[in-house]
This record gives C-alpha cells, structure tokens and sequence, in this order.
C-alpha cells in the first residue's frame, strides 16, 4: 500500500540544474550506503539494513532504509538533491528502530541534501550528516544467470507477491540449453532456449512423488510459470521472471 506524507503529491519537480559541477548525472544508477557519520562520528544502521538509493531514468528518486520504500520526483541540479515536500512511502508494519530510521532518511532527503559524485562513490551531506554509497554495480555485481542455483523467494499472482509456504526449497539451475532444480517436493528438468530478455521452456518433467497441501499447490504454481516465453532479468542477486501478470522471484548464491 502507498501513502503520501502530507496533502498530495507534486507530478513533477522544475528547475534542472546543472549535474557536472558536482560530478556527473545520477540518472539510471543506484547506490547502496558503505557508511554513515554524524558530526563526524561513526552511525550505526539496523542491523542488516542499508541505505539504498535509486535514481530512475524518467526522473523520479526511490529510496529506502530497511523496511519501507519511498519515492518522489527528483531535481538533482546544483548539486542538491531536492524532492517533493510530501514524499509518498510504502506502508508497511515495521518494528521501531527500522521505522525510525525510515523517518531518519525521509528528514534527510528533504532537507535538500547536497551530493557529490566522485567515479563510483556517491556521498550525500545534510547538516553533520554525511552518507557514503557505491554504485550497485560496483558493490553487488549481477550474478551470472548460468551455473547459479536460484532458491525462489517470492511468488507473484496479479501483481501481487507473496511467500508461499514451502517455497524455500524450490530452487533452479540453469545450464546452456537446459534447466534443473526441485518444485520443493519434485525434481524437475526440462530444455530452455533464449532469446532477448527472455527465456522460452520446454515441456517440464519432474519425479512423482505426491505433493499434497500446501507443497501441491506450489508446484503447480511454479510449472505453469515456467511454460513457454517468460521474460527474465537478473539485478545483483536476484532473478525476476515474469509471464504476463504472473512471476517467480529468486535469490542467487554468491
């Protein structure tokens, strides 16, 4: 679910700016935090969370600090980073320490931080705050799709994503022209072939042994994505797969 912190959202921000006084443009990139100070002293984030910074290439700014997401259109002109007063955010329960810290960096961004590219580092600094990030590219590169074992995470109905139960021990492997794994009860093998951005499967065979309930249902869902062209994209260590409004998303082993 979305909300909007405040009356509304603004549809656009005006006032480009000029980006290569302060080191080159942000547009398409994404940046992953690797410290945070204040007045000078080093802070600690939640445990297992990060700043993640998302520069879209039809202007807009997403960013999160561990549970939710928020986004606004973006002016990265004269070396400010400046959005929307009223930065619309995802609404998710969140335990307190990451929900203060979404409100942390949600103060930070409109605040009209100013930043600073430098290759692949980005440092952005508001008052004593200062937050260093790498380009993700840089510091999480793209799992290669072959040779990976893939554990799937996530499942998506009509764009809307859940965790199946038992989902965790469904997995994938693919190799040149062929594609291995386990539904989480069965294993499963089939060719593939590849075209641009997508993945085109054969007809799927697995083991029989009986998969009843939850892991029954499952399965299902998993053979009846994995049938014909589904188009693929791998982001870190992610793959996504989508068939129409339907997808599986998995998570790779570095």
């Amino acid at each position: 679910m979305i909300a909007v912190a405040g009356a509304g959202l603004m549809l656009a921000l005006t006032g480009c700016g000029d980006e290569s006084s302060a080191g080159g443009s942000l547009k398409g990139k994404v940046y992953l935090s690797t410290a945070v100070t204040e007045d000078g002293k080093p802070k600690q984030l939640v445990p297992n969370s990060q700043v993640r910074l998302t520069f879209t290439d039809d202007g807009r700014l997403i960013a999160s600090a561990g549970c939710n997401s928020m986004q606004s259109p973006v002016d990265t002109g004269d070396g400010k980073i400046t959005v929307d007063r009223e930065i619309a955010s995802t609404a998710m329960g969140c335990d307190e320490p990451r929900h203060a810290q979404d409100g942390w960096l949600m103060k930070i961004l409109q605040s009209e931080p100013a930043w600073k590219l430098e290759a692949d580092r980005l440092t952005v600094t508001s008052g004593g705050t200062t937050i260093s990030l790498t380009d993700r590219k840089s510091a999480e590169p793209d799992l290669v799709l072959d040779g990976t074992k893939w554990s799937l995470e996530t499942v998506i109905s009509n764009e809307t994503a859940s965790h199946q139960a038992g989902s965790g021990k469904a997995w994938i492997t693919l190799n040149g022209d062929r594609v291995t794994g386990s539904t989480g009860c069965n294993e499963l093998q089939a060719k593939v072939a590849r075209g641009t951005g997508t993945l085109t499967f054969g007809e799927i065979a697995t083991t029989r042994r009986a998969c009843p309930g939850d892991a029954g249902k499952l399965e299902q869902t998993l053979l009846t994505t994995l049938k014909g062209d589904v188009s693929y994209g791998v982001d870190s260590n992610r793959l996504k797969l989508r068939a129409g409004g339907n997808g599986l998303d998995f998570t790779g082993t570095r």
